[in-house]
């Protein structure tokens, strides 16, 4: 365990399987096992060990690890039911709560999934992963301190979490240092209809919507991207509007070229439709262009609101969210993944504390309100900006697509499509994003894809490894909900709750 917690996986696994030879049925030898092939990404070998296991013992520890493997693999209702089945039979598995928090956290339940963290830690303090996730929970000066004693050690973070965690560290000493005032809306009005702008790939086709936006008086058409986090901006954008730099920080999307440069700045004024919004982060790309855009703005950065992405009617419209029994009024701000002010708080009111992950409530991290005229609204899950949808592949059971506008077409991975049909390489299908082209994409034959309350037939899709996109989000990504299909409805979007409405209306469209 020392040596997995210090990111000496190979030694970890060595040891963990020396105790497997003198104990056969060790479930805490078989647990580690699981946890360092996780780690290291091996997700095929931790299932394997994880059914070796469940043979050799039924232990608590092995089917709370088992629970881990369900969770990567997006079978997020078995590993909770395993988890819940563990903690209800009482036994004390730190762990369990750990799952049970990210399930939680998934489904926009943060009170609740605030309370299995700090449980989760009562009882394991030690475990580097239940402390990583504890912190977070924590004020703005704590987090700092755990990422100066954490980087200056020994940990298990790969060479891109700790260049990800130091360019993290960086933002938060100068936001605390800066002592700016939160992002926060400055109009009087909380809702605003905006025309969505025809982004065109040449004179007969779409390729996307732009969002205008005001920067600092400058004005732009972002690529409106439900794929995407916060506001990110190409380098020439960012200089003509004024916005400086005061921290680096990386990007990562669809592609194949890895990390991009980039860095964050503060825009004083950015205005969408009616809505005026100050000091809120930007992030802007050193390269010349984004995924060959001007921008992008993430549909998260609405959290406050009700997003009506009315495709069909080429319009935002922006509203206030239902409120909560009992709950007073709030100020609508704009939400960045990196902004960290005092506002967004995670824990309980009293200590002032704050957390990039959690919309503010009157009383600290609240559990999600499906009002009564949204209970026909499908629930999805949450990690980070990403919205994954439940969705159907003809028959099997059910997996998680990235609702995603910035993605062109429907797109699934290549093991997620072999389940239902034939996929073969193509080479004159060419997929780029944020992070460069896709080397490898396929072609899958017909599939049927059921979301909501809505199915669509696709003659052919195009597939590519989504790896990396599980990889970060720590659930199996198996496809995008693109752009040709979600063009033709209407898309409402609750994040603060995690739920979304499609519409289709068929008179809208004349083929």
């Amino acid at each position: 365990m020392a040596l997995y917690r210090r990111g000496n996986f190979e030694g970890a696994l060595a040891k963990y399987r020396e105790v497997l030879e003198k104990k056969p049925k060790s479930p805490d030898a078989y647990a580690g096992i699981i946890r360092v092939y996780l780690k290291q990404k091996k997700v095929a070998e931790a299932a394997s060990t994880a059914n070796e296991a469940l043979a050799a013992s039924e232990a608590a520890r092995v089917r709370v690890a088992h629970a881990e493997v369900l969770f990567r693999q997006g079978k997020i209702g078995e590993a909770e039911r395993e988890w819940v089945e563990v903690i209800n039979t009482g036994h004390l598995e730190a762990r369990a709560y750990l799952g049970m928090a990210r399930v939680r956290q998934a489904i926009a339940m943060y009170k609740t999934a605030h309370s299995f963290i700090k449980r989760a830690h009562e009882l394991d303090p030690g475990d580097s992963d239940i402390e990583e996730e504890w912190v977070s929970t924590l004020p703005r000066s704590e987090r700092i301190k755990y990422l100066e004693s954490t980087l200056a050690g020994e940990n298990n973070w790969d060479p891109d979490e700790r260049i990800n965690a130091t360019h993290y560290l960086e933002y938060l000493r100068e936001r605390a240092q800066r002592k700016d005032r939160p992002c926060r809306l400055v109009s009087k009005i909380t809702s605003t209809e905006t025309p969505l702008v025809r982004l065109l790939m040449d004179p007969q086709h779409l390729r996307g919507y732009g969002l205008p936006v005001v920067l600092n008086g400058r004005k732009s058409a972002l690529m409106f991207d439900t794929g995407a986090s916060g506001i990110l901006v190409k380098r020439a954008i960012a200089e003509k509007a004024g916005i400086t730099k005061i921290s680096a920080t990386r990007i990562h999307g669809v592609g194949d070229k890895g990390w991009k440069n980039a860095y964050v700045g503060i825009v004083d004024s950015l205005k969408v439709g009616n809505l005026e919004f100050q000091n809120c982060p930007i992030e802007v790309m050193e390269s010349r262009s984004v995924a060959e855009e001007d921008g992008l703005i993430g549909a998260d950065v609405f959290n406050d609101f009700l997003v009506d992405i009315d495709f069909p009617d080429e319009k935002l419209k922006l509203s206030e969210l239902p409120k909560r029994p009992g709950e007073a009024e709030q100020t609508p701000a704009l939400k960045n993944e990196d902004d960290d002010d005092s506002e967004l708080a995670n824990a309980s009111p009293e200590s002032g504390a704050d957390d990039k992950k959690t919309p503010p409530g009157p009383s600290g991290p609240q559990d999600r309100y499906v009002a009564p005229d949204m209970q026909g609204y499908a629930r999805i899950y949450l990690f980070g900006h990403h919205v994954l949808v439940p969705t159907k592949i003809g028959e099997v059971p059910a997996k998680l697509f990235l609702l995603d506008t910035g993605a062109f077409a429907n797109c699934i991975s290549p093991s997620a499509a072999r389940e239902v049909t034939k996929v073969g390489i193509d080479p004159d299908i060419q997929v780029t994003g944020v992070s460069g082209s896709v080397k490898k994409v396929f072609s899958a034959n017909k599939a049927v894809l059921t979301f909501g309350h809505l199915r669509q037939e696709n003659q052919d899709m195009v597939a590519f490894d989504t790896t990396s996109i599980s990889d970060s989000d720590g659930t199996e990504v198996s496809g995008f909900l693109g752009f040709t299909m979600l063009r033709l409805l209407d898309i409402k979007i609750d994040y603060r709750d995690a739920l979304v409405d499609f519409s289709y209306d068929p008179k809208h469209w004349h083929f």
